[in-house]
């Protein structure tokens, strides 16, 4: 398929190309996903805008009382190794290393993993366990969106003509907060997840005692989803096997997975209680 290549220095001058174009131009950052649907004839582009080349968004910083923000060009591998990162979020380090294979991660970047709305996404779970927001930039100027409500459908945000994502927001976290995240696939890391399961677990200090949760599914409905029902079994309670259990069938009948050539329906729910219970006890201990 032929398609005008176009390659903006500013994000101004992005923001400009796309709100021209009014949807008929796609943005490209590391490719992984986008070449492929091309590729594969799934989508079909006029246009591609590769906003990679533009300077400042491929960054860490982490301040004290704001807490963690990342340029949406900044790559899965980066946050993967990060030594930030693993300090005060590991959970995202763990989510990172779970997409694809290493040379995948080189490329791909969170802006392009959470824009391209697969809900089978690997960053997605945790960032939302984690209340991550997302700067978005476009003609009307900026504004900050919960990641939790960036996702409307499978391959469907809430970018508006013309805007970017340009920088994904995580809070500080409690204290005595741990993270957990799975992934479930036939083979490993290098496919996409057939259930991904993240858990975000705040203890009282000196007890088992849930004071927050969160539990994050993947994979398993149209967009990356709470199990609140789940996380209210748990939440100000002593954490036991019991409960874990009983959250863990919770978190399977809120599910709502579909059947396809990598799991059937049934499977991925059976698989979501399995998943939701190995992550909360990870996170607890």
């Amino acid at each position: 398929m032929r398609f005008d290549y176009l390659q903006p220095k500013t994000v101004e001058e992005a923001i400009s190309l796309l709100s021209k174009f009014d949807g008929k131009a796609k943005v490209i950052a590391g490719g992984t996903d986008l070449l492929v649907q091309i590729r594969n004839k799934a989508i079909k582009s006029e246009r591609v805008v590769d906003i990679g080349s533009i300077p400042g968004l491929d960054y860490i910083n982490y301040d004290e009382k704001r807490g963690l923000s990342i340029g949406a060009l900044t790559t899965i591998r980066t946050l993967e190794t990060s030594s930030e990162i693993q300090r005060r979020y590991p959970v995202i380090c763990r989510a990172a290393s779970q997409l694809g294979s290493v040379a995948i991660r080189n490329m791909a970047t969170i802006g392009g993993n959470l824009c391209n709305a697969a809900p089978s996404a690997e960053n997605a779970p945790a960032l939302i366990g984690l209340s991550a927001t997302c700067k978005i930039v476009g003609p009307g100027g900026q504004r900050v969106v919960p990641l939790e409500e960036f996702f409307i459908g499978p391959g469907s945000t809430v970018l508006k003509k013309g805007e970017l994502l340009i920088e994904i927001q995580v809070p500080v976290p409690l204290p005595h907060t741990r993270g957990a995240y799975l992934k479930h696939g036939i083979r490993g890391t290098i496919e996409l997840a057939i259930v991904g399961v993240a858990t975000i677990l705040t203890l009282a200090p000196r007890a088992r005692v849930c004071r927050d949760i969160r539990v994050v599914l993947g994979a398993v409905a149209p967009i990356p989803m709470r199990a609140r029902k789940a996380e209210k079994v748990l939440r100000g309670k002593k954490i036991d096997e019991a409960l874990m259990n009983e959250a863990a069938e919770a978190a399977s009948r809120e599910a709502r997975p579909i059947t396809d050539v990598r799991a059937t329906a049934e499977y991925r729910r059976e698989m979501v209680g399995v998943f939701t219970r190995r992550a909360i006890r990870e996170a607890l201990a």
